[in-house]
């Protein structure tokens, strides 16, 4: 067996309290208390499409991002996070890749390291250990399902489905959660809990990565990201989760040359990731969301299923996921990385792997560089040997051949929000 110390991340103001017995009577997450809940619910159109094709304006704001940011400032106000995030310096560090590197001391906690098994992708869910339903409501900012019947409204339609409702009217509530991280990395920074009364452990399937998809197609703006890391790949919470947050820069792997290699029966396009430090896969396009989700997730049930660690990047409104087998913990592990490497805590998960670089110690801070940042993310790469073997896997998987094309993507192009707007056939429920 294969185990790792470290730091654990504290996202939830109960995790360190964890070995309490919770239930009614805190207002938590579990079944004693979330189906009376009157949450507020976010309703979204299942029927998305991932062409570009009538693709919303980026530069404008989604219902959701309001919904979301106005949720998240009015929980700083109550002081339920750790430390002030717009408080942490950032910058890019100069060369060709433009990697991001954040100087944040509040995710520094002067806590004993836990340990971690990290040869082990998939394990039992263990309700003895901290979990989500264990959470207070106070962290929760919205419930997040698909709507039943609702086809579309405008502005002034949209508005007027936003009321009050009682203990028990909504009949079927949504088991899927969205909350806040105490110990943020950005502005807005967020758990997407699916169908948290379930218990479901930290393994990616079909719904639940749609589930992800459709939060970044509501949100429709290219500043947010959802991440997902597995166990062995930085993951610490065994209870199924993705994070998210806005970051007003493109990630460097965003921007990251491609050649595309295949193309699914259904119109996804995998690409291969070029010149950058760490191997991945890229998968775009298809008919609809969940065409794209049904190709990702038979990659990631395979990794899974290999016991490969592995982080997963949902980028551009939820049309481009990237996808990065990993190996750090394991190296890290059989004591195969380089002390320097080690001695900046950085835990290379899925936002460091796409290029903003969380560092704890200012020293570490002044000193970054992209040779560092190279440096430490070929760590967490797989050889070329190895990654050939899974990407051969994967493909046996989704039944699909490689066929090298050479042809490369050109970059992703930004352009800043500036006017609110609603999104597309929404609801909130309050």
């Amino acid at each position: 067996m294969l185990t790792i110390k470290r730091v654990p991340t504290v996202v939830s103001n109960y995790q360190e309290d964890s070995s309490e017995t919770i239930g009614c009577g805190r207002n938590c997450l579990g079944n004693c208390c979330l189906p009376n809940s009157n949450l507020p619910l976010y309703e979204f159109n299942q029927e998305r499409f991932c062409s570009d094709d009538g693709r919303r304006n980026q530069s404008e704001f989604s219902f959701l991002n309001n919904l979301l940011l106005e949720q998240w400032r009015e929980r700083m106000n109550r002081g339920l996070f750790r430390y002030d995030v717009s408080a942490c310096e950032t910058k890019v560090l100069s060369g060709q890749c433009g990697f991001i590197a954040q100087l944040n001391e509040g995710r520094h906690l002067k806590k004993r390291p836990t340990e971690f098994r990290v040869d082990q992708v998939l394990q039992p869910f263990d309700p003895n250990k901290f979990n989500f339903t264990k959470v207070g409501q106070e962290e929760v900012l919205f419930r997040f399902q698909p709507c039943n019947g609702f086809k579309g409204k405008d502005v002034a339609t949209a508005e007027t489905l936003i009321f009050e409702i009682s203990n028990g009217e909504i009949g079927d509530i949504s088991n899927n959660v969205v909350a806040i991280n105490v110990s943020p990395i950005e502005y807005g920074h967020v758990l997407l809990i699916p169908r948290v009364l379930d218990c479901l452990p930290q393994m990616i399937d079909n719904e639940s990565l749609l589930l992800a998809l459709h939060m970044a197609a509501e949100a429709a703006s290219p500043f947010f990201r959802l991440g997902y890391n597995s166990l062995g790949a930085f993951a610490t919470i065994n209870h199924l989760h993705f994070q998210a947050y806005y970051l007003a820069k493109p990630f460097p792997v965003e921007k990251a040359p491609i050649r595309r290699i295949t193309m699914s029966v259904n119109g996804v396009m995998i690409s291969q990731l070029l010149d950058y430090p760490v191997r991945g896969l890229v998968f775009k396009g298809g008919k609809s969301l969940r065409d794209l989700a049904d190709v990702v997730a038979r990659c990631c049930i395979r990794l899974q299923s290999d016991n490969v660690p592995y982080n997963v990047l949902i980028s551009d409104c939820g049309k481009r996921i990237f996808v990065f087998p990993q190996c750090y913990a394991e190296k890290q592990a059989l004591g195969k990385v380089k002390q320097e490497l080690l001695d900046t805590q950085v835990n290379p998960a899925v936002w460091e792997i796409s290029g903003h670089i969380v560092l704890k110690r200012k020293e570490d801070f002044e000193g970054a560089s992209e040779d560092y940042a190279w440096r430490l993310l070929a760590e967490v790469s797989l050889s070329e040997k190895r990654f050939k073997e899974v990407k051969s896997c994967v493909f046996e998987s989704c039944g699909l051949q490689e066929h090298n094309d050479n042809v490369e993507d050109k970059e992703l192009v930004f352009s800043p929000p500036t006017t609110p707007h609603y999104a597309e056939a929404c609801v909130v429920l309050q």
